[in-house]
């Protein structure tokens, strides 16, 4: 299929590329939009704009995406749980069942 649009972006030191505007005008991202990067078997490259699920935080994905980036760096600071702390869980939570993909419903106070 031949491109309706081709433009070209150069790879910056830190591998950063910028989309340009045209090709960002014709996906409709703004500031803050994401994309989705594909590569086939054959190395060819595709992007398409990545539509957020209504329900997902940004604020806990780039904390989640943070921690992620740090375990891998530093994964000496990765500890398991201090047993005090697991019998204290255990205990708080005796005879309780939850379900962590049910969802929260209500006002939470944290």
């Amino acid at each position: 299929m031949p491109a309706v649009l081709k433009k070209v972006s150069t790879i910056t030191e830190k591998g950063q590329v910028t989309i340009p505007k045209s090709v960002r005008d014709a996906l409709g991202l703004g500031y803050g939009g994401r994309v989705a990067f594909y590569v086939d078997e054959n190395r060819h490259v595709s992007l398409q704009r990545e539509v957020e699920d209504a329900e997902e935080d940004p604020v806990i994905g780039g904390f989640l995406a943070f921690l992620a980036e740090d375990m891998q760096k530093h994964p000496q600071h990765v500890q398991a749980f201090p047993q005090a702390l697991i019998d204290r869980m255990a205990d708080l939570t005796k005879g309780m069942h939850v379900d962590p993909d049910d969802p929260i419903l209500g006002d939470v106070a944290l």
